[in-house]
């Protein structure tokens, strides 16, 4: 009984591992990258991102 229990807490303790990997690479994907250079009325706009 004891073996099925670390059994489970290891599968357990790996889905958790994959979910917060999904999630940190997700974050770091919809990040925009770079400098944005808008060109309007009010003249040149740099922002860096």
């Amino acid at each position: 009984m004891n073996r099925s229990n670390g059994l489970y807490f290891v599968i357990g303790a790996l889905v958790i591992a994959v979910i917060g990997l999904g999630v940190y690479v997700y974050q770091e994907e919809s990040k925009p990258d770079g400098v944005q250079l808008s060109i309007g009325r009010d003249g040149v706009a740099i922002e860096e991102n």
